[in-house]
């Protein structure tokens, strides 16, 4: 039982971390109706930020939040208004053609990175990396617990954002319906940066979060496009509940499969339930969650 309760609170801690990926990769979903390949890469990108700035100027890692998430909302930015948003104004032959170009993206940004910085595998290594506090015969990493806070209380400012402002409530309405948006006046192709930023502000913070207990290495970041995929789908298209619900469920499958599978097919375990949610409740937990 000991056991059982300590895989579960392992699950639930990574699934926090988790629900940051999937509720940037939702929000792009939810507004732009795409999947966006470099959601990963993009966490990739930030994870590197925070590499550099704790080897070469000793900043903590959670601090280099304030600078890889504003850095990465702007990259996001970018990239919607120079690279993806223009293709809405051109006909291709192509079905999608956003989609495709987000796969680009994502692969121009691995190979930028592999050219800095090679293919070695690198980690940041902080006092608090490997201490663990307990709660009776529970054990909990420092980080991990660390990361988990920190990702609540972005999640928390997020639903904030999106209930209680003007511009929040303007990113859920393009998202609803964007033709009945533009009619009543939202600016949907400005909304439609806002969101890809915040997405990329959001799956920063994931990778910032995550760096002092994770390696990285440039090909990191399609694991997690993989992940951000699976966690969209498992809590259903454009629900931001459902991502961190679909988070959370990816997080204790995974930790459950590494402790009474093999640790080796922990990913293999949230593949299989991930296939599993396509086949006998396609819609996701979202039908569950109701929201």
């Amino acid at each position: 039982m000991e056991v059982l309760i300590q895989t579960l609170v392992a699950g639930i801690l990574m699934g926090g971390i988790y629900a940051l990926v999937g509720l940037g990769m939702t929000l792009i979903m939810g507004v732009m109706k795409i999947v966006n390949l470099a959601h990963g890469q993009l966490m990739m990108i930030a994870m590197y930020i925070t590499f550099v700035l704790f080897d070469h100027f000793h900043i903590d890692p959670y601090f280099s939040l304030l600078v890889s998430m504003p850095a990465l909302f702007l990259l996001g930015a970018f990239i919607q208004k120079y690279l993806l948003n223009p293709l809405l104004k051109v006909d291709s032959i192509l079905p999608e053609n956003q989609v495709l170009m987000t796969v680009g993206i994502g692969m121009i940004l691995t190979e930028i990175v592999r050219f800095i910085f090679q293919s070695d595998y690198k980690s940041v290594k902080t006092s608090y990396s490997f201490s663990t506090m307990y709660l009776g015969t529970i054990s909990f990493n420092t980080s991990m617990v660390v990361a988990f806070c920190i990702a609540v209380l972005l999640t928390g400012g997020l639903f904030f954002f999106l209930a209680k402002t003007d511009v929040g409530k303007s990113v859920r309405a393009t998202a609803q319906n964007k033709d009945a948006a533009l009619l009543m006046g939202v600016n949907a192709e400005w909304i439609t940066i806002l969101t890809y930023g915040l997405g990329a502000a959001l799956v920063a913070a994931a990778g910032t979060l995550l760096l002092p207990i994770y390696y990285l290495f440039p090909d990191v970041g399609g694991r997690f496009t993989l992940k951000a995929f699976v966690i969209t789908i498992l809590g259903g298209m454009g629900s931001t509940v459902g991502a961190i619900v679909g988070g959370v469920f990816l997080g204790i499958a995974e930790s459950l499969g590494a402790t009474y599978i093999s640790m080796a097919l922990s990913d293999a375990v949230g593949l299989v339930i991930f296939l599993l949610v396509l086949i006998f409740l396609p819609g996701g937990l979202k039908k569950l969650t109701k929201i």
